[in-house]
């Protein structure tokens, strides 16, 4: 069916605001971290897909009063690619479920370093699936931030166990996810792919609460709503950063998450970072920022690394 001319939203030029795009970068970052946090803390009670699902239905509450009080329902929500953004909500469904199981099996700060990887995995996979050219800088450049990840993980010590492979396929399916992002962003506005991620992930997480349903406390709701609002408000102020300022001067900012991790994790976990896990996440950020950098400068859509544990 055609859509008729008045409903489709006119584009507009972007008018840049680089001190609040930065100022909402940096209150993203606080947001992700507080919901990564709180996501940790409940999934010492509560099994991962309860968590996740409360994470999802209470981010619909921002979600949905941005669409209000933005282009309204009937413009954000019309989509001429159902299938397009359940598939994309199948892969950050996927990323959000081993980010959150990865902060439950691991410090924190190990599970941020490693989500760092995403980037690097994005660049690795954009050759075959969006058919772009990766010149002999970035692919340096992967290589360089995988030796980072391997001195993380450390495969001949007690690091390379389960969490460490569950959060380096959470950033192989974070990578996913912002490809699915990439493609759909070439139709649809930002708000409607949020939307129905969000939508998505809570109807089929709330498929799985009759197998592993805890009730929660009146604390542990009070806990439950945060994270979901934490999450919401979060993607939210993301998608602004990236709307108010360049690309490239908004993204490195995200990397002060793993500030934040490491001083969550040992005031709430008493869990004290190791030379080896700063060194390796400096090489993986280094590397992340110098793929940052041949992108900007190749004017081309630039890799946006996304917060840990946030599949969108």
């Amino acid at each position: 069916m055609t859509v008729p001319p008045q409903t489709i939203p006119k584009p507009h030029k972007r008018v840049d605001n680089t001190p609040l795009g930065i100022a909402s970068m940096l209150i993203s970052v606080l947001f992700f971290s507080l919901m990564n946090v709180l996501a940790k803390l409940l999934m010492d009670r509560f099994p991962v897909t309860e968590v996740m699902f409360f994470r999802s239905l209470f981010a619909l509450i921002p979600v949905c009063l941005a669409i209000h009080f933005g282009m309204g329902f009937v413009t954000t929500l019309r989509t001429r690619y159902p299938w397009g953004h359940l598939g994309r909500s199948l892969i950050g469904l996927s990323s959000m479920a081993a980010m959150f199981w990865s902060f439950h099996l691991l410090p924190l700060g190990d599970a941020i370093s490693l989500n760092f990887a995403a980037p690097l995995f994005l660049t690795a996979l954009s050759v075959p699936l969006l058919s772009e050219k990766v010149g002999i800088h970035r692919w340096s450049a992967v290589l360089v931030g995988f030796v980072g990840v391997l001195i993380i993980v450390r495969p001949s010590g007690d690091v390379l166990n389960l969490g460490a492979l569950i959060a380096l396929f959470g950033a192989l399916t974070n990578a996913l996810a912002m490809i699915a992002i990439r493609q759909l962003s070439r139709t649809e506005v930002p708000n409607t792919i949020v939307f129905y991620f969000t939508l998505l992930t809570t109807v089929l997480l709330g498929l799985t609460l009759p197998f592993s349903w805890i009730t929660p406390a009146p604390m542990d709701w009070l806990l439950l709503l945060a994270t979901g609002l934490c999450g919401g408000g979060g993607q939210l102020m993301l998608t602004r950063a990236y709307s108010l300022a360049p690309a490239a001067l908004v993204a490195p900012l995200n990397y002060t998450s793993l500030l934040l991790a490491v001083g969550f994790g040992w005031l709430l976990w008493g869990e004290v970072p190791t030379t080896t896990m700063a060194l390796g996440a400096a090489v993986v950020m280094a590397s992340g920022l110098y793929i940052l950098h041949r992108e900007t400068r190749r004017g081309t859509a630039v890799t946006k690394p996304l917060p840990a544990g946030e599949g969108d």
